[in-house]
């Protein structure tokens, strides 16, 4: 390699390394699809210490923890990195190599090694499907997923979609992918097996618990549109509101599900959170305000200790109004941003089972070139009262959980008691207590 060539990469790498710095655009996404989307641990690795009865070896002097500087630093710091790279083009046995999967392989890398399953990079392939679902729409099975665990994971499958009528449920761990054993690749790379092109068929073996042999699902995948916010009026004059996602387009959708629901003058309102993932911190102040009239949303903690404080914006139209809300272990980021200001506020009852915990801030920053993105956690989010959600959760007021004799039955016992506690706070009677908490509560 020319030393023009060098200097050329030593300057891209350099702009990649300072971008996550200086760039824009909040995004706080679950298992979409990255999901990928949906969300997972922070892991600090720790250096392991020599045996103190080892003699000292000629060892080169450590590094310094300081940041490089000066140009000078810099060139220094990616000796061994030029070096590695002449190695790859000069011994590799398979020539000529693939400078762009080099370039986007050095980048991951960089980003694994921070330790934050949140931090991540994600390829133009993955950029370009993680965006377009939180703009409402792609193709694939429609199933928001966890690619942080061995396996793809369902977190939930999206109403309406291939993957909800072919029978596919929270927790399902993808094994195999058109009979490919997936033991030997990431769940990142199983997820992108699962999207393509609608009307093809893709075949899943899922290992779900409870269930002594795996399954298999055959589904055709479908223009996947996803309608993040919908509501309507149930018994009693309850008004029910549902919400996917906190998307592109759900402010928009929400209001015009208050307009339709507003028109009946509701007594109550019952808010679905389950299975929903998450979506843009913007999104998540501008629902919030439709139901928490003034105050604090949350609060955005920042490494150095300062932090960001968001109001709701004092224009809400359903404020005063008992409120209920349904969440679940696939209920994550922005939905507990919601669900945790309306409990600290006292105005809303949560339901279901303990949320997901994922309670901490990425960006998205575009790279030069079209080469995807870097995700970088910049933050943790607290409630208004500053509970930590990222790796707690939240839990319900009230334990609902649903059995596999309730899916196999069609039955929403969550959403029973929803209805019953809402009418209780209606009518100032009491509040129906929960289910007993099983020893062995849902897994974060």
């Amino acid at each position: 390699m020319n030393n023009t060539t060098k200097i050329i990469l030593g300057v891209f790498v350099s702009l990649i390394l300072l971008t996550g710095s200086f760039a824009g655009g909040f995004v706080a996404r679950h298992a979409l699809a990255e999901s990928g989307m949906f969300p997972g641990f922070s892991d600090n690795p720790t250096a392991l210490p020599l045996p103190t009865d080892h003699p000292p070896i000629q060892e080169p002097a450590a590094p310094s923890q300081a940041a490089p500087t000066s140009p000078e630093d810099m060139e220094k710091l990616f000796v061994p990195f030029w070096e590695a790279w002449d190695i790859v083009h000069r011994e590799y046995v398979d020539q000529p190599v693939d400078d762009v999967a080099l370039m986007q392989g050095a980048i991951r890398g960089m980003m694994d090694a921070l330790g934050d399953k949140q931090t991540f990079y994600m390829d133009p392939k993955v950029y370009e499907s993680e965006s377009s679902s939180l703009q409402g729409a792609y193709e694939g099975i429609g199933a928001f997923v966890d690619t942080e665990g061995k396996f793809l994971t369902i977190t939930s499958p999206i109403a309406g979609s291939p993957a909800e009528a072919a029978g596919l449920r929270p927790g399902d761990q993808v094994i195999a992918i058109d009979g490919e054993d997936m033991s030997g690749h990431t769940a990142e790379e199983a997820r992108q097996k699962v999207l393509g092109p609608e009307g093809t068929q893709v075949t899943l073996t899922v290992s779900r618990e409870g269930e002594s042999e795996p399954l298999n699902f055959v589904i055709t995948r479908a223009k996947i549109t996803i309608k993040s916010a919908e509501g309507k009026m149930l018994d009693n004059g309850i008004a029910y509101v549902d919400i996917n996602s906190f998307g592109e387009n759900t402010t928009r959708e929400l209001n015009d599900t208050l307009d339709e629901l507003l028109k009946q003058n509701p007594r109550g309102f019952i808010i679905d959170l389950r299975n929903n993932p998450g979506g843009y911190l913007s999104t998540v102040v501008d629902v919030a305000s439709e139901f928490i009239p003034d105050g604090v949303v949350l609060y955005e903690q920042f490494g150095d200790g300062s932090r960001d404080t968001y109001r709701v914006n004092g224009n809400g139209r359903a404020t005063g109004l008992p409120i209920v809300v349904l969440m679940n272990e696939g209920s994550a980021s922005a939905s507990e941003i919601l669900a945790g200001a309306l409990q600290d506020y006292g105005l809303a009852t949560l339901i279901g089972t303990k949320s997901y915990g994922k309670g901490s801030v990425q960006q998205w920053i575009p790279l030069s070139n079209n080469q995807g993105a870097a995700r970088v956690t910049i933050a943790k989010w607290l409630t208004p009262n500053e509970r930590a959600i990222d790796h707690v959760g939240l839990d319900p007021d009230i334990y609902v959980q649903i059995t596999e004799e309730d899916y196999a039955a069609d039955l929403d016992p969550q959403l029973d008691a929803a209805m019953e506690t809402i009418l209780a706070l209606i009518n100032k009677t009491a509040i129906p207590t929960s289910q007993p908490t099983p020893v062995s509560t849902p897994v974060q």
